[in-house]
Protein backbone atom coordinates (compact mmCIF):
# COMPACT_ATOMS: atom_id res chain seq x y z
CA UNK A 1 0.00 0.00 0.00
CA UNK A 2 1.25 3.32 -0.93
CA UNK A 3 2.37 5.50 2.09
CA UNK A 4 0.80 8.86 0.83
CA UNK A 5 -2.11 9.81 3.22
CA UNK A 6 -4.93 11.64 0.88
CA UNK A 7 -7.87 11.52 -0.20
CA UNK A 8 -6.58 9.60 -3.57
CA UNK A 9 -4.97 6.62 -0.95
CA UNK A 10 -8.55 6.66 1.20
CA UNK A 11 -10.66 6.05 -2.19
CA UNK A 12 -8.68 3.17 -3.21
CA UNK A 13 -9.10 1.26 -0.02
CA UNK A 14 -12.22 1.98 0.87
CA UNK A 15 -13.86 -0.89 -1.43
CA UNK A 16 -10.90 -3.38 0.13
CA UNK A 17 -12.45 -2.96 4.10
CA UNK A 18 -16.43 -2.03 2.81
CA UNK A 19 -17.10 -5.89 3.17
CA UNK A 20 -16.15 -5.86 6.54
CA UNK A 21 -17.60 -2.52 8.17
CA UNK A 22 -20.20 -0.84 8.51
CA UNK A 23 -21.34 1.98 6.66
CA UNK A 24 -22.38 3.76 10.31
CA UNK A 25 -25.53 6.17 9.79
CA UNK A 26 -25.86 10.36 10.14
CA UNK A 27 -28.91 11.20 12.39
CA UNK A 28 -29.92 14.61 12.05
CA UNK A 29 -30.92 16.31 15.41
CA UNK A 30 -32.37 19.38 16.80
CA UNK A 31 -30.15 21.57 18.49
CA UNK A 32 -32.63 23.14 20.36
CA UNK A 33 -33.35 20.01 21.98
CA UNK A 34 -30.03 20.55 23.41
CA UNK A 35 -30.69 23.72 24.42
CA UNK A 36 -27.82 24.39 21.48
CA UNK A 37 -28.32 27.57 19.45
CA UNK A 38 -27.68 25.05 15.82
CA UNK A 39 -29.83 24.76 13.06
CA UNK A 40 -28.36 22.09 11.39
CA UNK A 41 -26.33 19.73 13.12
CA UNK A 42 -25.76 16.01 11.94
CA UNK A 43 -24.56 13.19 14.53
CA UNK A 44 -22.23 10.76 12.33
CA UNK A 45 -22.66 7.63 14.86
CA UNK A 46 -20.07 5.90 14.49
CA UNK A 47 -20.01 4.16 17.77
CA UNK A 48 -22.55 1.49 16.24
CA UNK A 49 -19.37 0.46 13.70
CA UNK A 50 -18.09 -3.32 14.86
CA UNK A 51 -16.31 -3.93 18.19
CA UNK A 52 -17.98 -0.30 19.57
CA UNK A 53 -15.70 2.12 17.72
CA UNK A 54 -14.76 3.59 14.47
CA UNK A 55 -11.61 1.50 14.76
CA UNK A 56 -11.99 -1.49 12.84
CA UNK A 57 -11.49 0.79 9.46
CA UNK A 58 -8.11 0.90 10.31
CA UNK A 59 -7.79 -2.46 11.74
CA UNK A 60 -8.78 -4.01 8.63
CA UNK A 61 -6.73 -2.10 6.50
CA UNK A 62 -3.64 -2.87 8.26
CA UNK A 63 -4.64 -6.32 7.82
CA UNK A 64 -5.13 -6.52 4.46
CA UNK A 65 -2.28 -4.49 3.20
CA UNK A 66 -0.42 -7.57 2.57
CA UNK A 67 0.79 -10.86 3.54
CA UNK A 68 0.22 -12.01 7.57
CA UNK A 69 3.24 -13.87 9.15
CA UNK A 70 2.10 -17.10 10.32
CA UNK A 71 2.68 -15.47 14.48
CA UNK A 72 -0.16 -13.15 13.20
CA UNK A 73 -0.77 -9.66 14.29
CA UNK A 74 0.26 -7.60 17.80
CA UNK A 75 -1.44 -4.44 18.92
CA UNK A 76 -1.15 -2.00 21.93
CA UNK A 77 -4.09 -0.23 23.00
CA UNK A 78 -6.58 1.50 25.45
CA UNK A 79 -9.06 -1.08 24.57
CA UNK A 80 -10.85 0.44 21.33
CA UNK A 81 -7.91 -0.47 19.34
CA UNK A 82 -7.58 -3.91 20.54
CA UNK A 83 -10.58 -4.42 20.53
CA UNK A 84 -10.89 -3.86 16.83
CA UNK A 85 -7.76 -5.66 15.80
CA UNK A 86 -8.96 -8.71 17.70
CA UNK A 87 -12.23 -8.82 16.04
CA UNK A 88 -10.62 -8.11 12.39
CA UNK A 89 -8.05 -11.06 13.58
CA UNK A 90 -10.92 -13.19 14.52
CA UNK A 91 -13.12 -12.24 11.06
CA UNK A 92 -9.47 -13.11 9.13
CA UNK A 93 -8.30 -16.03 11.03
CA UNK A 94 -5.40 -14.94 12.04
CA UNK A 95 -4.05 -15.04 15.60
CA UNK A 96 -3.96 -11.37 17.54
CA UNK A 97 -2.08 -10.72 20.74
CA UNK A 98 -3.50 -7.39 22.02
CA UNK A 99 -1.54 -5.20 24.99
CA UNK A 100 -3.87 -3.13 27.06
CA UNK A 101 -2.87 -1.06 30.12
CA UNK A 102 -4.15 -1.84 33.43
CA UNK A 103 -7.05 1.78 33.08
CA UNK A 104 -8.80 -0.11 30.30
CA UNK A 105 -12.06 -0.43 30.61
CA UNK A 106 -13.99 -4.04 31.94
CA UNK A 107 -15.97 -3.95 29.08
CA UNK A 108 -13.73 -3.56 26.28
CA UNK A 109 -11.66 -5.75 27.59
CA UNK A 110 -14.22 -8.30 27.89
CA UNK A 111 -14.83 -7.26 23.80
CA UNK A 112 -11.32 -8.80 23.06
CA UNK A 113 -11.40 -11.65 24.96
CA UNK A 114 -15.04 -12.56 23.50
CA UNK A 115 -12.68 -12.01 20.16
CA UNK A 116 -10.14 -14.73 21.09
CA UNK A 117 -7.45 -12.61 21.17
CA UNK A 118 -4.71 -13.29 23.44
CA UNK A 119 -4.76 -10.71 25.81
CA UNK A 120 -2.19 -9.42 27.95
CA UNK A 121 -2.85 -6.90 30.53
CA UNK A 122 0.02 -4.51 32.33
CA UNK A 123 1.27 -1.06 33.34
CA UNK A 124 -0.52 1.90 34.05
CA UNK A 125 -1.02 3.27 30.79
CA UNK A 126 -1.33 3.24 26.79
CA UNK A 127 2.72 4.08 26.44
CA UNK A 128 3.27 1.10 29.14
CA UNK A 129 1.39 -1.22 26.79
CA UNK A 130 2.95 -0.47 23.45
CA UNK A 131 6.41 -0.90 25.11
CA UNK A 132 5.10 -4.07 25.92
CA UNK A 133 3.48 -5.34 22.77
CA UNK A 134 7.29 -3.72 20.98
CA UNK A 135 9.27 -6.12 22.94
CA UNK A 136 6.79 -9.34 21.82
CA UNK A 137 6.91 -8.05 18.13
CA UNK A 138 10.88 -8.37 18.41
CA UNK A 139 10.29 -12.08 19.73
CA UNK A 140 7.69 -12.97 17.73
CA UNK A 141 8.27 -11.73 13.99
CA UNK A 142 4.02 -11.01 14.19
CA UNK A 143 2.70 -7.69 12.51
CA UNK A 144 2.36 -4.91 14.24
CA UNK A 145 -0.90 -2.72 13.83
CA UNK A 146 -0.68 0.52 15.27
CA UNK A 147 -3.45 2.17 17.15
CA UNK A 148 -2.57 6.01 15.09
CA UNK A 149 0.85 6.35 14.13
CA UNK A 150 0.84 3.76 11.03
CA UNK A 151 -0.41 4.80 7.10
CA UNK A 152 -2.53 2.00 7.10
CA UNK A 153 -4.55 2.94 10.01
CA UNK A 154 -4.47 6.32 8.81
CA UNK A 155 -6.06 5.97 5.32
CA UNK A 156 -8.53 3.47 7.09
CA UNK A 157 -10.09 5.70 9.48
CA UNK A 158 -10.23 8.63 6.65
CA UNK A 159 -13.00 5.95 5.40
CA UNK A 160 -15.18 7.84 7.67
CA UNK A 161 -14.65 11.48 5.92
CA UNK A 162 -15.45 9.79 2.67
CA UNK A 163 -19.03 8.36 3.91
CA UNK A 164 -19.86 11.32 6.25
CA UNK A 165 -19.47 13.62 2.29
CA UNK A 166 -21.31 11.01 0.81
CA UNK A 167 -24.13 11.32 3.67
CA UNK A 168 -24.30 14.88 3.88
CA UNK A 169 -22.12 16.86 1.63
CA UNK A 170 -23.42 20.18 2.72
CA UNK A 171 -21.62 20.16 6.34
CA UNK A 172 -19.87 23.16 7.20
CA UNK A 173 -17.78 22.10 10.35
CA UNK A 174 -17.00 18.57 11.28
CA UNK A 175 -15.96 18.25 15.39
CA UNK A 176 -14.36 15.07 16.09
CA UNK A 177 -12.27 13.57 19.21
CA UNK A 178 -8.65 13.25 19.25
CA UNK A 179 -6.43 10.57 21.11
CA UNK A 180 -3.46 9.72 18.88
CA UNK A 181 -4.80 11.28 15.78
CA UNK A 182 -5.45 8.98 13.54
CA UNK A 183 -9.23 9.77 13.63
CA UNK A 184 -8.78 13.42 13.07
CA UNK A 185 -5.77 12.91 11.05
CA UNK A 186 -7.66 10.25 8.71
CA UNK A 187 -10.52 12.83 7.94
CA UNK A 188 -8.34 15.77 7.46
CA UNK A 189 -6.62 14.06 4.85
CA UNK A 190 -10.16 12.80 3.06
CA UNK A 191 -11.68 16.85 3.38
CA UNK A 192 -8.14 18.52 2.30
CA UNK A 193 -9.86 21.61 4.14
CA UNK A 194 -12.93 21.85 2.28
CA UNK A 195 -14.37 21.33 5.63
CA UNK A 196 -13.48 23.03 8.93
CA UNK A 197 -12.17 20.26 11.14
CA UNK A 198 -12.27 20.90 14.45
CA UNK A 199 -10.08 19.18 16.93
CA UNK A 200 -11.64 18.36 20.53
CA UNK A 201 -9.88 16.74 23.40
CA UNK A 202 -10.01 16.57 26.94
CA UNK A 203 -8.37 19.33 29.10
CA UNK A 204 -6.76 16.22 31.16
CA UNK A 205 -5.32 14.85 27.97
CA UNK A 206 -4.24 18.11 25.16
CA UNK A 207 -1.54 15.97 23.15
CA UNK A 208 -2.74 17.77 19.63
CA UNK A 209 -3.52 20.99 21.51
CA UNK A 210 0.02 21.06 23.18
CA UNK A 211 1.49 19.93 19.77
CA UNK A 212 0.26 22.88 17.19
CA UNK A 213 1.55 25.25 20.12
CA UNK A 214 4.83 23.94 19.92
CA UNK A 215 4.71 23.28 16.70
CA UNK A 216 5.76 19.92 17.03
CA UNK A 217 4.58 16.60 18.53
CA UNK A 218 5.29 17.09 22.09
CA UNK A 219 5.03 14.85 25.58
CA UNK A 220 1.39 16.01 27.13
CA UNK A 221 -0.42 15.26 30.35
CA UNK A 222 -2.18 11.72 29.64
CA UNK A 223 -5.40 11.45 32.46
CA UNK A 224 -8.77 12.17 33.23
CA UNK A 225 -12.12 10.62 32.81
CA UNK A 226 -11.30 9.71 28.81
CA UNK A 227 -7.72 8.41 29.67
CA UNK A 228 -8.55 5.11 28.20
CA UNK A 229 -9.14 6.15 24.86
CA UNK A 230 -7.83 9.81 24.06
CA UNK A 231 -4.98 10.28 26.14
CA UNK A 232 -1.63 9.01 24.75
CA UNK A 233 1.76 10.99 25.89
CA UNK A 234 2.01 12.46 22.12
CA UNK A 235 0.52 13.32 18.90
CA UNK A 236 0.96 10.76 16.15
CA UNK A 237 4.09 12.17 14.11
CA UNK A 238 2.17 10.97 10.73
CA UNK A 239 -0.86 12.49 11.65
CA UNK A 240 1.10 16.13 12.98
CA UNK A 241 1.47 17.67 9.60
CA UNK A 242 -1.47 16.74 8.06
CA UNK A 243 -3.33 18.55 11.10
CA UNK A 244 -1.32 21.45 10.86
CA UNK A 245 -2.61 21.96 7.48
CA UNK A 246 -5.93 20.24 7.74
CA UNK A 247 -7.51 20.69 11.02
CA UNK A 248 -8.98 24.39 11.25
CA UNK A 249 -8.94 25.04 15.20
CA UNK A 250 -8.29 22.54 18.57
CA UNK A 251 -10.45 23.19 21.78
CA UNK A 252 -9.95 21.69 25.04
CA UNK A 253 -13.14 20.07 27.11
CA UNK A 254 -13.65 19.75 30.84
CA UNK A 255 -14.45 16.02 32.63
CA UNK A 256 -17.38 17.27 33.76
CA UNK A 257 -18.47 18.46 30.00
CA UNK A 258 -17.61 14.74 28.85
CA UNK A 259 -20.36 13.34 31.36
CA UNK A 260 -22.60 16.08 31.06
CA UNK A 261 -22.60 14.96 26.63
CA UNK A 262 -22.55 11.59 27.58
CA UNK A 263 -25.95 12.34 29.49
CA UNK A 264 -27.46 14.10 26.42
CA UNK A 265 -27.19 12.04 24.48
CA UNK A 266 -28.43 9.39 26.65
CA UNK A 267 -31.31 10.88 27.76
CA UNK A 268 -32.38 12.55 24.44
CA UNK A 269 -31.43 9.89 21.99
CA UNK A 270 -30.46 7.27 24.03
CA UNK A 271 -27.01 6.67 22.71
CA UNK A 272 -24.76 4.67 25.18
CA UNK A 273 -21.19 6.99 24.36
CA UNK A 274 -17.91 5.78 25.87
CA UNK A 275 -15.76 9.21 27.17
CA UNK A 276 -13.85 9.81 24.00
CA UNK A 277 -16.82 8.86 22.08
CA UNK A 278 -19.24 11.98 23.60
CA UNK A 279 -16.12 14.22 23.64
CA UNK A 280 -16.62 16.25 20.22
CA UNK A 281 -20.30 16.71 21.46
CA UNK A 282 -19.24 18.05 24.66
CA UNK A 283 -17.52 20.54 23.25
CA UNK A 284 -21.06 22.53 21.69
CA UNK A 285 -22.58 21.43 25.37
CA UNK A 286 -20.07 23.47 26.74
CA UNK A 287 -19.76 26.14 24.74
CA UNK A 288 -16.03 25.55 23.87
CA UNK A 289 -17.16 25.97 20.32
CA UNK A 290 -19.68 28.20 19.11
CA UNK A 291 -21.14 27.79 15.49
CA UNK A 292 -22.15 30.73 13.67
CA UNK A 293 -25.48 31.36 12.58
CA UNK A 294 -26.57 28.77 9.98
CA UNK A 295 -23.86 26.90 10.23
CA UNK A 296 -23.85 23.28 9.52
CA UNK A 297 -22.82 21.46 11.91
CA UNK A 298 -21.56 17.41 11.90
CA UNK A 299 -20.10 15.93 15.33
CA UNK A 300 -18.45 11.85 15.23
CA UNK A 301 -19.85 10.09 17.85
CA UNK A 302 -17.08 7.72 17.75
CA UNK A 303 -16.93 5.22 21.04
CA UNK A 304 -19.91 3.10 22.56
CA UNK A 305 -17.42 1.38 25.25
CA UNK A 306 -18.28 3.33 28.68
CA UNK A 307 -16.09 2.63 31.56
CA UNK A 308 -19.50 2.62 33.70
CA UNK A 309 -23.23 3.63 32.93
CA UNK A 310 -23.33 6.01 35.83
CA UNK A 311 -25.09 8.66 33.07
CA UNK A 312 -27.96 6.42 32.41
CA UNK A 313 -28.97 6.64 35.98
Amino acid sequence: MTHQIDRAAIAANYPKIAPYIRRTPVMAVAGADFGLPVESLQLKLELLQHSGSFKPRGAFTGLLAGRLPAAGVVAASGGNHGAAVAYAAMVLNVPARIFVPSIAAPMKIARIKSYGADLVVGGDRYADALAASEEWLKQSGALAIHAYDQPETLIGQGSVGLELEEQVPEIDTLLVAVGGGGLIGGIAAWYGGKVKVVAVEPETAPTLNMALKAGKPVEAPAGGIAADSLAPKMIGSLMFPIAQKGVAESVLVTDDAIRDAQKALWEKLRLVTEPGGAAAFAALVSKRYVPKPGEKVAILVCGSNPTDMAFTN
